[in-house]
């Protein structure tokens, strides 16, 4: 790609690089972060209603998520993704690629989640749980109807949070063979000094992480008037 940056050859194969890895990513980015609130959201909610006080208090529970969670966030993504490699390609049947590095992302992003989830549960008013056990509402009926609704302002900027935390993710994974825009700006960008290359890809992702928060910022605003 040794053209001029304007010349319609240059353009065209620019774009055909940089469009599939920007496919690749968005596709990472949406599937690992659905699976990681599949996953990580219960573990949430059940941190939160088993702590002392709360509806179904059992520090047992409590003190186990809360470890295996901490031990899960303390590992660097790099790291997690390198180590998990034998369970990735027995689940896959690959450890190279978009979708062998969706498994490593949403064990990785899962336990974030709980904590994000934690966090927007805990902004709750007390009185108002109260208030719902009071009028002999069930746990699950709380969960559902009280905790969930009344911290959806705070779960939409923690969904934003943590999808651009994914997209971070995703960059990190493009150095061992993850795909998208990372492994476009590490084969492409880095390993042949091209620092347009390099720049694009840097210029894509910002837009991507401004998109999202912009998005999440205007739900999140649409809720809490809501």
């Amino acid at each position: 790609m040794g053209l001029d940056f304007f010349e319609p050859v240059y353009l065209a194969k620019l774009a055909g690089l940089l469009v599939p890895a920007v496919g690749e990513t968005i596709y990472m980015v949406a599937a690992a972060t659905l699976l990681a609130y599949i996953l990580g959201m219960p573990l949430g909610v059940f941190l939160v209603v088993s702590s002392p006080g709360h509806i179904l208090p059992n520090p047992w529970v409590e003190k186990t998520l809360g470890t295996v969670i901490n031990i899960l966030r303390s590992a660097p993504f790099i790291i997690l993704m390198v180590a998990l490699i034998p369970i990735t390609r027995a689940l896959v049947g690959t450890s190279i690629g978009t979708t062998a590095a969706i498994f490593p992302l949403v064990i990785s992003t899962a336990p974030f989640v709980a904590r994000i989830v934690e966090t927007s549960l805990k902004e709750v008013p007390e009185g108002v749980i109260e208030a719902a056990m009071s009028m002999g509402a069930s746990p699950w009926q709380i969960i559902i109807k009280v905790l969930l609704p009344e911290a959806r302002a705070s779960l939409i900027m923690g969904t934003a949070i943590t999808t651009i935390s994914v997209v971070g993710y995703t960059a990190m994974a493009g150095t061992v063979g993850g795909g998208g825009l990372g492994d476009l700006a590490i084969q492409y960008g880095y390993n042949r000094f091209r620092t347009d290359i390099m720049l694009i890809t840097i210029a894509v992702l910002v837009v991507i992480v401004q998109a999202i928060q912009s998005l999440g910022t205007a739900m999140a605003k649409k809720m809490s008037h809501s």
